[in-house]
């Protein structure tokens, strides 16, 4: 990681953990940038005791939060720094008080701005992971527990950093003939539902809002697979594509029930089982929250794939970017 990402976090870090208390960590974006931060919410609930929860940046400034205030954290993203639901989100959480901590790709940006501590991410293929917006977010959660609760477990997440670029590559080579297969094989699907659930459902979120619908315009629905069985497995049949990742923390057991179920009668399953991963490069007792961040990577390629053999680049749109909406 660049000494100044690292600079940049560690002042950040030092805001937090000089709190006298912390009532609660938001985590608010919107798309594609809320969907990476769940991961982060999800953590922070299941190894600390202060509350943790994320929110669309709309919905974050219209509900105002009750506990918002000084003793709260709020961090947010927008790639480009400009969008104005989450600019708004951050001004209104600094109006109150609280440190508000901001992800961006974009310096100078009204994101920016708006923060009291912005963080900067690179971008781009040529970029070491490490850099990119999920290695500075971890990077800054796994500092923040370390901060809270210093753990030997903490100091392995931070670690784990420097091999994420590695378990990456790693995972790419070993899904790329597979995700190939995949994108010829559901090129011509018009709609593709996605299953996931604990540190994996903002992957799989990300992937049907943004990858799917937003960028190749296949209409698509992410279902929690502790949710499948209360509602949506009545849609489940043999013509039905289902995109299903099998995590590899605490709520795997409720991935493998969904999947062994959905594999009954669905003839149209794609599965990502992070049990098949490479992960020889980040610390054992992280994996579980690692191995999203890899799940992506492998979406990722199945969404070029899918872009390739149908003929819609992913940065095609009808109305973003394009009108006033």
């Amino acid at each position: 990681m660049k000494t100044e990402h690292l600079n940049a976090i560690e002042n950040a870090v030092k805001a937090v953990l000089g709190k006298k208390k912390i009532n609660h960590f938001y985590f608010v974006a919107c798309g594609g940038s809320l969907a990476f931060m769940m991961p982060a919410s999800f953590i922070f609930t299941r190894e600390i005791d202060i509350p943790a929860s994320y929110h669309p940046a709309n919905e974050f400034v219209h509900m105002q939060p009750k506990s918002l205030g000084p003793d709260s954290v709020v961090i947010t993203c927008s790639h480009s720094g400009t969008t104005p639901e989450t600019v708004k989100a951050t001004e209104y959480a600094r109006s109150l008080g609280a440190t508000t901590i901001a992800l961006t790709h974009l310096e100078d940006s009204p994101l920016w701005k708006a923060a009291e501590y912005p963080l900067h991410y690179d971008w781009g293929k040529e970029a070491d992971s490490s850099d990119l917006n999920k290695g500075i977010l971890y990077s800054l959660i796994f500092h923040i527990l370390d901060g809270i609760s210093p753990s030997e477990k903490y100091k392995k997440g931070i670690k784990s950093i420097d091999g994420l670029d590695t378990a990456m590559k790693k995972v790419r080579e070993q899904f790329k003939d597979v995700t190939a297969q995949w994108g010829k094989k559901y090129k011509r699907e018009s709609l593709i539902y996605t299953m996931g659930s604990g540190a994996d459902l903002g992957e799989t979120y990300s992937f049907s809002i943004c990858l799917l619908m937003e960028m190749q315009w296949i209409n698509s629905s992410c279902i929690h697979s502790g949710e499948y069985f209360h509602g949506p497995f009545e849609v489940t049949d043999f013509d039905v594509p289902f995109i299903i990742v099998k995590g590899l923390g605490c709520t795997r057991p409720l991935d493998e029930r969904a999947y062994n179920f959905c594999s009954k009668y669905s003839e149209k399953i794609m599965l990502i089982d992070e049990a098949e991963f490479d992960m020889s490069d980040i610390e054992e007792e992280v994996r579980e929250y690692y191995s999203p961040l890899l799940t992506g990577a492998v979406l990722r390629s199945l969404a070029d794939a899918l872009a390739y053999e149908r003929g819609h680049d992913l940065g095609v749109r009808r109305y973003m970017w394009k009108m006033e909406y």
